[in-house]
Order: structure tokens, then C-alpha cells, then sequence
């Protein structure tokens, strides 16, 4: 899908703008990313890394957003130099009808038996699942990034008009994370869920398990490189985004009495992310700007999970925004494209 002479500012440095910077650029954009820290400085340096799509809602519309991502992790896992994997693993099920609707993306899903699971587990699922070792995965794509000729600039944004204008471009996608619907006057900006982690040296452990409904709490065990993901809580409009001593012990208590090979293993890091949570995603045209915007955002725990088929998303909506008109143009459009006829995805 050709955008040979499109001039495209991504807002948002995560690694959901990173994602679909990567994409836009691979299309034949000139890619300008504009964010206020770096990918592993935000809240995707704290995720787990799991393909799991916690706390966010799909619209009608973007089914195959989870799958396609899913894909293109998997083809990754097979791609040296990715810290991406592919790991089985299993989610904990509680209670009498639960969602399983993410398994229609997973890797050969089954039921699992109950030497499978914990004392008090109603039923669960085991599957295959990809995994991103996520500082280095994040390093990763920068890298690739950068091969692809996209340009990464340090800035926080406060007016995407202003910024299409000081950057020239032709597009602009707002990928911002929790700070994207103040930017375009969402009545729905969504809002911060809070979310600590703690990471274990690995003692060897290769399977995850995602159990989000714990009596003791929400527990998660992720095993990727030298480390295992620990967590974690899920704490809307969280009062501190600081780590709490009390609520790491708590964690390290529910994930050794899950895992007990985790017992007595060294603390190496301990974090604490907002998770950018909103009733629906967010992915599609936004009218009314100086220059065509697509918005990305609203991936609740699920920016990473989500980002290669929303990347994919974005470059379908640029092309079709922009048209043929941005290679043969002396200057930036004035309009904002042909919106109205678009799908939207909110």
C-alpha cells in the first residue's frame, strides 16, 4: 500500500506509535515521531510483553486488529534478534461462563486439565501465546525504525494543528496513550488504570500464567529473557504512580504461592504504568483538523498486543485519506479529507 511523498507526523513514542510508524514508513512515508520520552521510559517499558488482550475493548468493525498483531508477533518469534518468543502458557478461569473470545486468536487453544490448574480454578484455558522481551523487543523496534529512515524527536504536544504545521505534514496519527483524547476534545478521553510489576531473575521457567481473578488478587507470571514478570494490580485513577513496598510483597506472596520455583528468587526491578484505559478502542479518522488525523489509542493493558494490527489499521486509513495527491503536491493539504466517508472506529 503505497505512500510514496507522504509526510506523516506520529504523536505518541510507545510502542503503539512506534509500531505504526514502522508500518506507515515501510509504505513509502517520510515518518516523524514526536513524543515526550522514549518507548521504555513510558508505560510499554513496563509491560509484561505477553500477547494477551487485558482491559480493552474492540468496536465493531476492528475484529481482526487482535488477530493480525498476533501474526505478526508470531512471525517475528521466528526472526533472530526480535526478542520475541513463543511460550505456552495458561489463563486461570473462575468463574462459571467466562470470556474466551481472545482464544479465537490464539495458538492452539484447548481446555486444560485440572493437574493444570490451582486449587479453587473453575476451568482455564492452556494455548500458545507470543511473548516480547520487552526492553530489548523495544530496542528492537526502534532500531528497525530507524532503518526505515523514521526520525524520532522529543516534544510534548499540546496542539496537533500547530504540530502538523511546525512538522509539514500531510497526516498526522495521534498515538499518545492516555493523553490522547484531551488532544482532540474526546468526550471520551478514557481514563489511567495503574498497574505494578515486579521482576525475578528466572529460575528457569519458560510457561506463563495469567490468573485474573485470584481471590488474593489479580497474578500474572511472565517468563522472558533472564527475568520473570511478576504482577500485578489494576488501580483506576491510581493517587501516585509510585511503587509501593507493601504491594510488591503482596505480589511476590501470590505469584510463589502460584509458582513456587519462584520462592527466594532475586528481586531485579520493580515498576509501576499507567495503563491507558478507555470503553472502547479508539482507531479510525478524526474530522475537523487542519491536515487528515487517525487515532490510535485506548488499548487499556493492551498497547503491545494490539500494536501491529493497528499499525496495519493506520496505514489502511492513511492511504485512503491522502490518495494519490501527496507525490505529485508542492505543499501540505489545507483539508481534512474525505472523513465522512471512512469508517470509524471509536
Amino acid at each position: 500500500m503505497g505512500l510514496e511523498g507522504a509526510r506523516v507526523t506520529v504523536v505518541g513514542a510507545g510502542v503503539v506509535g512506534l509500531s505504526a510508524a514502522h508500518d506507515l514508513a515501510a509504505a513509502g512515508a517520510t515518518v516523524l515521531v514526536v513524543g515526550d520520552r522514549a518507548a521504555h521510559e513510558g508505560v510499554s517499558g513496563v509491560a509484561g510483553g505477553l500477547w494477551f488482550p487485558y482491559r480493552v475493548t474492540t468496536p465493531p468493525g476492528a475484529d481482526d486488529v487482535l488477530l493480525r498483531s498476533r501474526a505478526r508477533f508470531e512471525e517475528l518469534a521466528d526472526r533472530p534478534g526480535t526478542a520475541v518468543t513463543v511460550r505456552a502458557g495458561t489463563v486461570v478461569e473462575r468463574t462459571a461462563a467466562p470470556d474466551r473470545s481472545w482464544t479465537a486468536a490464539a495458538i492452539g487453544p484447548r481446555e486444560a486439565r485440572a493437574d493444570e490448574l490451582p486449587a479453587g480454578a473453575a476451568s482455564g484455558v492452556r494455548a500458545s501465546l507470543p511473548v516480547a522481551d520487552t526492553p530489548h523487543y523495544l530496542r528492537w523496534l526502534r532500531d528497525r525504525c530507524g532503518h526505515l529512515g523514521v526520525v524520532e524527536q522529543r516534544a510534548q504536544v499540546h496542539d496537533l494543528d500547530a504540530t502538523a504545521a511546525a512538522t509539514a505534514a500531510d497526516l498526522v496519527v495521534l498515538a499518545a496513550g492516555g493523553r490522547s483524547g484531551e488532544l482532540v476534545a474526546d468526550p471520551d478521553p478514557g481514563h489511567p488504570v495503574g498497574g505494578q510489576v515486579v521482576r525475578l531473575r528466572n529460575p528457569g521457567l519458560v510457561e506463563w500464567l495469567l490468573d485474573e481473578e485470584d481471590p488474593a488478587g489479580l497474578t500474572y507470571v511472565i517468563p522472558r529473557g533472564e527475568d520473570v514478570v511478576c504482577g500485578g494490580t489494576a488501580d483506576p485513577w491510581p493517587a501516585t504512580t509510585a511503587v509501593d513496598p507493601g504491594v510488591q510483597e503482596q505480589i511476590l506472596r501470590r505469584v510463589v504461592a502460584a509458582v513456587p520455583a519462584l520462592a527466594g528468587q532475586d528481586v531485579l526491578g520493580a515498576a509501576y504504568g499507567l495503563r491507558p484505559a478507555r470503553a472502547t478502542l479508539r482507531l479510525g479518522p478524526v474530522p475537523g483538523g487542519a491536515v487528515p488525523v487517525v487515532a490510535c489509542y485506548g488499548h487499556g493493558g493492551a498497547g503491545l498486543t494490539l500494536s501491529w494490527g493497528c499499525a496495519e489499521a493506520v496505514v489502511r486509513f492513511a492511504a485512503a485519506l491522502l490518495g494519490p495527491r501527496t507525490a505529485d503536491r508542492p505543499g501540505p493539504p489545507t483539508g481534512s479529507g474525505p472523513v465522512d466517508d471512512l469508517p470509524q472506529f471509536v
